[in-house]
């Protein structure tokens, strides 16, 4: 029986392992969250409100589906390894547990569905008590029912926007404005181009209907070619400044105006989640996805990626790369007719996740930085500092400047370093997966080597 080792329990990773053991598949998922359903399912298990969580039917099938699936939660994978086998080395229990567990699986295939985690550019004043990321304030909204702040502004760019402002709206909190870094001719240009490829994703004009509806519904504006560039306050957020920019991102001089708000969520898209990818040694491709081929087989034998790590495209486009790299996984030959439906719903999703690059980050956002802006938060380094330092080895730089140095190994700050140095750094490619305790890792015994058969 093929072992088949999956990382990430969200939409890809459930798709793929429920796929995989329909095939006949030994399947273990692996995951860091307390429950199933990673960041789009996110729920709590006596909180799961209908109006914040979509495709609700589609997760009850994919548990269901799991039935002979070992499932470990709450566990942490901080180490993978190519080969025959492959293996995968992890802790399971609280990060912040005393005493964590250590097992080390080994498998004929594993699947990466890791995911992406939200992008936010850095903005004068981002670090005030109740500025947020877009996607925390989407998880505290499904997984406890509560709203950031009382009047709250969500800025950045791209369609996430629109459900994060309906969550707020939902959870009693009023939404300020939404602020979309994309102007109408940019919308037009992307969106509009072509518009019979968008046909076949028709489900998705339902729910940008049902977020339009809400901000009409509350009288919310929606302001577009604009972008937050200072956030006021003194122990929390009192205001943001809401300026125009042009099509570089760069701000508009006299365009400034004072929104009152106790709460920010920023939100400027997503960056995959590659460390697990990057250790296997797969092939990353210049835009900073995993490359993968027609079954979702990386550059590593045995090794397949699926959601988010190889393109943006949403939760539909993970289900199908899912459930096609979990076929694959479990050696299902190509032309089993299992793979036309996925393989369809793959293609129709492709021309939506196009259309996703309109709200793509322009270089000019880097002109609403003050040089004291801190850039990298674990090490609370500013932008004067970065640029002192611009012209160093990459080595060099990262040691005199500590970015990408702290707790989220440049996760956060990397591609941001990387805008305001105007040249690549490397920063966010390193291959640190999560913490481990000096003790964790001396209690670490890698599988022994077997025996020659002859002895020696």
């Amino acid at each position: 029986m093929t072992r088949i080792v999956v990382i990430g329990a969200g939409p890809a990773g459930l798709a793929a392992a429920a796929s995989a053991s329909q095939a006949g598949a030994d399947v273990v998922i692996v995951d860091e969250g307390e429950r199933v359903g990673g960041q789009f399912w996110r729920h709590h298990p006596t909180f799961t409100d209908p109006r914040l969580q979509h495709q609700l039917g589609r997760f009850a099938d994919l548990e269901s589906a799991l039935q002979q699936v070992r499932v470990l939660s709450s566990a942490s994978v901080w180490r993978v390894e190519a080969g025959t086998p492959l293996r995968v080395h992890a802790l399971v229990g609280p990060v912040d547990a005393a005493q964590r567990q250590g097992e080390t699986l080994e498998a004929d295939a594993v699947v990466l569905a890791t995911g992406a985690h939200d992008r936010v550019l850095p903005v004068p004043g981002w670090t005030l008590p109740g500025v947020t990321s877009a996607g925390a304030v989407q998880a505290l909204a499904k997984r406890d029912g509560i709203a950031l702040g009382t009047r709250t502004v969500v800025a950045g760019a791209g369609p996430f926007l629109l459900p994060v402002a309906q969550s707020v709206a939902i959870l009693g909190g009023e939404v300020a404005e939404v602020v979309e870094a994309a102007s109408v001719s940019t919308l037009l240009g992307g969106w509009g181009r072509r518009p019979w490829e968008l046909t076949a994703a028709a489900g998705k004009a339902g729910e940008l209907g049902s977020y339009l509806g809400t901000l009409i519904t509350h009288r919310t504006p929606y302001r577009l070619g604009s972008a937050v560039t200072r956030i006021h306050g003194t122990s929390g957020v009192e205001a943001v400044t809401v300026q125009r920019i042009d099509r570089d991102w760069r701000p508009v001089a006299g365009t400034e105006r004072t929104v009152e708000c106790d709460a920010v969520a920023l939100g400027h898209g997503f960056t995959p989640r590659l460390e697990a990818a990057i250790q296997f040694g797969c092939e990353i491709t210049s835009d900073r996805f995993v490359r993968v081929d027609g079954q979702q087989l990386t550059s590593i034998p045995g090794v397949h990626a699926a959601g988010e790590i190889t393109g943006i495209g949403g939760a539909d486009a993970a289900l199908a790369e899912g459930t096609i790299a979990g076929f694959a996984a479990a050696g299902v030959p190509e032309a089993d007719l299992r793979y036309r439906e996925p393989l369809k719903a793959r293609r129709r999703m492709r021309a939506f996740a196009e259309r996703l690059k309109t709200h793509g980050i322009r270089s000019g956002w880097t002109a609403w930085l003050d040089d004291d802006t801190i850039v990298c938060r674990c090490e609370s380094t500013t932008r004067a500092t970065i640029l002192e330092y611009a012209e160093a080895s990459m080595r060099g730089m990262r040691l005199a400047t500590r970015a990408g140095l702290g707790p989220c190994q440049g996760r956060t700050c990397g591609r941001s370093v990387e805008d305001i140095i105007g040249a690549p750094t490397g920063i966010d490619r390193r291959p640190v997966l999560s913490s481990v305790r000096i003790g964790e890792l001396a209690a670490h015994r890698s599988p022994a080597a077997p025996h020659p058969v002859d002895g020696s």
